[in-house]
Order: structure tokens, then sequence, then C-alpha cells
């Protein structure tokens, strides 16, 4: 039996997938919970992720891709909102 808890936070992953990339698919969301919780590690203790990405080059090259499309997603969303505002 699921936790109701754990199929709402599911369901709020979800949305913030699709907020903030366009996409909720199973795929996107993955990349979303990975880009989210590298994240908050770099801003929280920088030391450790600096440790990691020293330890892990090709991991750290994984990451930065990751993080350049989910930003590359998120400004291709907002010029798509910007752009069927001003019709």
């Amino acid at each position: 039996m699921s936790n109701p808890v754990d199929e709402q936070f599911e369901a709020l992953i979800e949305k913030y997938a699709e907020l903030l990339t366009g996409d909720d698919s199973p795929e996107m969301i993955a990349k979303v919970k990975k880009w989210a919780l590298y994240n908050q590690i770099h801003k929280t203790m920088p030391a450790l992720a600096g440790h990691w990405n020293q330890s892990h080059p090709e991991g750290k090259a994984d990451i930065r891709k990751l993080f350049e499309e989910i930003r590359d997603l998120n400004a291709a969303l907002k010029a798509k909102k910007e752009a069927n505002a001003e019709s």
C-alpha cells in the first residue's frame, strides 16, 4: 500500500517538472529530481559538491549537461509563454 504523502509529493514533483521544463514525462521527472538534489547539495554543502566533482569528473560533466538542458528547456518555455501572451 502506498503512502498518500508519497503520492502527493510525486504529484508535486511532476507538476514542478512540467512548470520548469514543459515536460512531465517520467524521464524528465527523474532528471529534475537529480537536478534539484544536486543544486541543493551545491548550495548547502559546496565542499561536498566540489569533492564529488573532483572525484568524478565524468559525473560532473553529465551534471553540467543536465543543468544546461534544464536551463535551455526553461528558457524555451518562458519564450513560448511570452510569445503567446503577446498574441
